[in-house]
């Protein structure tokens, strides 16, 4: 984990910048209309809208921007069509860059991503070429002032049926199969055990070490990446230094 932990910390704050300049609202009022268009519009029984709806909550969005974006995902207004996508590629230092993207207009999408690449020492990559390296979990987030001890909370998670357990200095990340996310958050939660936050993200099987200035620009390339109105997440298998130097 420590070795996500720089980047991590980064989007913790950004996002606090991101809620005040409305990007938030955007990207998850997009992430719950993508949710509903491809598995209807009850939450009840598409876990995923169930999620994307938690998670425009926990930041305010508000209950009628949310009911709008299922509306129009399901056909029942009208409004603008998102079309989902993946962009692959590499940064600074070979790392390999993952895009999850909602678009309107693909082509102004593309032209745009690849610019960021290109001016920021990246390359942008054909399909397939760094998809392989990542593997869609289950994530739920536990704060660390709530929760039990490292021991209780591993033993809880495996209980469960959860994958893996690890943390960093304010948070513990527990990583289940994609398709048994919805069981292990209930049942942490039948256990007493406080979730502030459950998603499907992508984990990658390899990684490499990026350290110097091609960390510096990697990481500047990946915030400008997140800052992109049709970009909704930005995966890397780079392991950055920590604060004291460690990777």
């Amino acid at each position: 984990m420590s070795g996500h932990s720089k980047w991590a910390n980064i989007k913790r704050k950004k996002a606090k910048v991101d809620e005040a300049k409305g990007a938030t609202f955007s990207r998850l009022t997009k992430d719950v209309a993508s949710a509903a268009r491809q598995g209807g519009g009850n939450p009840d029984t598409n876990f995923k809208l169930r999620l994307a709806i938690a998670k425009a909550k926990e930041q305010n969005v508000p209950t009628a921007n949310i009911e709008r974006a299922i509306l129009r995902a399901t056909g029942q207004m009208q409004g603008v069509t998102y079309e989902e996508g993946i962009y692959e590629g590499y940064g600074p230092g070979g790392a390999a860059l993952l895009l999850e993207i909602l678009t309107d207009n693909r082509n102004r999408t593309a032209g745009e991503v690849r610019h960021l690449f290109s001016r920021h020492g990246g390359t942008l990559s054909e399909s397939g070429s760094v998809l392989w390296m990542f593997e869609q979990k289950g994530r739920l987030s536990v704060p660390k002032s709530a929760a039990l001890s490292e021991e209780a909370l591993l033993e809880a998670v495996l209980e469960a049926g959860g994958e893996d357990l690890g943390g960093d200095d304010e948070e513990w990340e527990v990583i289940t199969a994609a398709d048994t996310l919805d069981v292990v958050h209930r049942a942490l939660e039948d256990a007493g055990i406080t979730i502030d936050a459950a998603s499907l993200v992508r984990v990658p099987s390899t990684t490499v070490e990026v350290l110097g200035p091609d960390q510096d620009r990697l990481l500047r390339l990946m915030e400008l990446l997140e800052e992109h109105d049709d970009v909704q997440r930005v995966y890397t298998n780079a392991l950055f230094a920590d604060d004291d130097g460690d990777a």
